[in-house]
């Protein structure tokens, strides 16, 4: 395994020499969740038929829920809050709002890895690299899925979590993907237990002190997207 920046892994899911860089695309309106999922599910059939290139979408959900395939009904704290979608992704519930970043991630790891841990792995690497960029130490945690910050100012051992991972396979092409908090409304996780671990709470990168935008998180998610995984098409 090779080491990049931060010692993470750099290059464990490059695709070959040759191949077509990944499709690189940015919604600016948010997304009805179930639109997302239908265009995901077309796109991972071309993708596996090679058909079509892999993708990389970017974008907002209106508020919502969403239920993975391990998700408890007790988890669901408030039913009526907010839209709740039931779907085919590993893990448990999870918020998707305005001010969140989520990355949907199609790519085919039969050309590149096929290893479902070691792909989390480098999402998760994915996104400690893109905090590290706005000087937030994000950490992943062998006993919980997605990145964490500590936050030793609201006392000792107290953790904080920042970015979701949820994905599902099928024929080996990914897809669902990540969530990172920019400037969502923490107090919209309160309608649920996220991903049903309790004892911790939800930050974001504003709520840390770095205001930055999705347009800047964006750029960086991008260059540190083409470190662990490979190329992207031309912005």
């Amino acid at each position: 395994m090779t080491k990049g920046r931060l010692g993470l892994p750099s290059s464990d899911f490059h695709a070959a020499p040759g191949a077509p860089p990944v499709e690189w695309r940015i919604d600016d309106a948010p997304v009805p969740y179930a639109a997302a999922v239908a265009v995901m599910e077309a796109r991972v059939a071309a993708i596996a038929a090679g058909t079509a290139s892999e993708l990389v979408w970017l974008l907002e959900h209106p508020p919502l829920y969403t239920a993975g395939t391990s998700a408890r009904d007790t988890d669901l704290v408030e039913p009526q809050r907010f839209p709740v979608h039931r779907t085919g992704r590993g893990g448990q519930y999870t918020y998707h709002g305005p001010g969140q970043r989520v990355a949907y991630v199609m790519l085919d790891l039969n050309r590149r890895r096929p290893d479902l841990r070691a792909y989390v792995a480098a999402l998760e690497a994915w996104i400690i690299a893109t905090l590290d960029a706005f000087n937030v130490r994000g950490e992943r945690r062998e006993d919980r899925v997605g990145v964490w910050v500590r936050r030793p100012e609201k006392g000792e051992g107290v953790e904080d979590k920042i970015a979701a991972i949820g994905i599902r396979v099928r024929r080996w092409v990914s897809f669902h993907g990540i969530s990172l908090n920019v400037e969502p409304d923490l107090s919209h996780f309160s309608g649920i237990v996220p991903c049903g671990i309790t004892g911790h709470g939800v930050t974001s990168l504003v709520d840390l002190g770095q205001l930055v935008s999705l347009p800047e998180v964006d750029m960086q998610l991008r260059a540190t997207f083409t470190a662990i995984f490979g190329p992207v098409e031309s912005a």
